[in-house]
């Protein structure tokens, strides 16, 4: 059998399914392995965990499918708040450059913040006090600041936030099937490690049956 390791795990589950059809479907290796302890029943006991362990790879590839869209969702309201605030943020700053209480009140004060959580209260802050503000509103109108601009960036804002508690819902979820799909391929590849030892065994004489069950013949 070809290293577990440097198979993919859509790869293994191929390599199992083979492996115990055809130790049960080909009458010589069904003889032999059945002479061995892999009756019928035994076979099926391994074609259980094979139906366990797909189940669960397919669960972790939806999860990880789920949380890739997720996150997707998330960068892209990410990256549009990001270019209304940066432009609004800027504008912001020329329009009250001589105005420290305004420009404090807006959080526009030194640099952006670096961080996810301070640029959001950043922005945050600065759509707060804007969208409730007449007179700062009729300021930032003279750049082309609306209050449609604002009210629309608070509700891309409350977007970004939900957005983000579903990619790390998902991401979560995400990573406890990854710990159910791994536990799942440990109890299987146990028990396909020893059913290739006694195939082994049983087949040592007859080389071309064990490539019927994954074997790699060398020499």
């Amino acid at each position: 059998m070809a290293s577990r390791t440097k198979l993919t795990d859509s790869e293994t589950l191929e390599l199992y399914r083979v492996a115990l059809e055809n130790a049960e479907l080909q009458p010589e290796i069904a003889a032999v392995m059945a002479d061995l302890g892999y009756d019928s029943a035994k076979i099926a006991e391994g074609k259980a965990l094979l139906t366990e362990t797909r189940t669960a790879y397919v669960a972790n590839k939806t999860e990880d499918d789920e949380t890739s869209a997720a996150y997707a969702d998330f960068s892209n309201k990410k990256a549009q708040l990001e270019n209304t605030y940066n432009i609004h943020r800027k504008k912001a700053k020329v329009v009250f450059h001589n105005d420290s209480v305004t420009a404090d009140k807006l959080a526009i004060t030194g640099i952006m913040p670096r961080t996810y959580i301070n640029w959001l209260e950043s922005a945050k802050k600065f759509y707060s006090v804007a969208s409730i503000d007449v007179d700062i509103q009729s300021k930032l109108a003279r750049l082309k600041i609306s209050v449609a601009d604002i009210t629309a960036a608070n509700t891309l804002i409350s977007d970004l936030e939900t957005a983000r508690a579903v990619y790390l819902k998902e991401k979560g979820e995400s990573q406890d099937a990854t710990k159910m799909k791994d536990a799942a391929f440990a109890k299987i590849d146990d028990w396909m490690s020893e059913f290739y030892a006694v195939a082994k065994i049983g087949l040592e004489d007859n080389p071309q049956l064990l490539e019927a069950l994954g074997k790699t013949i060398r020499g």
